[in-house]
């Protein structure tokens, strides 16, 4: 199951109202929680608890241990308990796809960069996309995955990469459009910075693809994302 896949059956876990109050009961205490403590709290039968707090775990919600409640160890100390808390993971799901995480994050190492050497921080951003988008590329071609052979196979590996960060690639008249972009709110109140951001990304994983790499030009359009990739062999506009 793929990360957003299964977030999004973590979410649908909670469209049981039981399931839903046991998650923001454990949610909300301070210490890891026992069925015991669940079933007493919402006024449940134990194994109801049980039941709903392990289907939680299994989906991602919560994480559990194994403890004495009354933190004695040795003869007499009684027997652990499984204790509930909530999962150290963040959970989102968004359709379309969105990275604003990601846009945060490398924005935030753009600013650090810039504080640290004085370079402006749109320019450090730059790099620093190109660097993730190169990796994306070089992880791909290192691992042996269809590894491109000529110019279009290396357009091809490029839109299947793009696919598995959201960018909805779909060809159209000989070039890659990308139906989504997954800074679009903030390209929305910051166009070129978020633009240049993801020309920045998406060259950087094409640059991975030589010797055929696919050539990533800005051509904004408000109904999908600013950059479209061509064939390296295809002449450019």
């Amino acid at each position: 199951m793929d990360g957003m896949a299964r977030d999004a059956a973590g979410i649908g876990a909670l469209a049981d109202p039981l399931r839903h109050r046991l998650y923001h009961f454990v949610c909300s205490q301070p210490a890891p929680v026992s069925r015991d403590q669940a079933a007493d709290a919402l006024d449940i039968p134990r194994h109801q608890a049980k039941f709903h707090l392990d289907r939680l775990e299994s989906e991602g919600l919560l994480e559990s241990d194994y403890a004495r409640l009354t933190g004695r160890s040795g003869p007499g100390a009684g027997r652990t308990s499984k204790l509930y808390r909530r999962a150290r993971r963040d959970i989102a799901v968004s359709l379309p796809h969105r990275e604003y995480e990601l846009a945060g994050r490398l924005m935030a190492e753009a600013i650090a960069g810039s504080a640290a050497t004085g370079v402006a921080a749109v320019e450090v951003l730059h790099h620093i996309a190109h660097d993730y988008g190169r990796t994306i590329g070089d992880t791909a071609v290192n691992e042996g995955r269809r590894k491109p052979a000529d110019a279009e196979s290396a357009l091809e590996l490029a839109a299947a990469l793009l696919t598995e960060h959201g960018y909805q690639p779909r060809r159209v008249d000989g070039e890659m459009q990308l139906a989504n972009c997954p800074f679009h709110a903030l390209a929305q109140q910051q166009t070129e910075l978020a633009c240049g951001m993801n020309h920045a990304l998406i060259s950087g994983v094409a640059d991975a693809l030589t010797p055929h790499s696919p050539c990533a030009r800005l051509d904004p359009h408000p109904e999908r994302c600013c950059v479209v990739l061509t064939s390296s062999a295809t002449p450019r506009p």
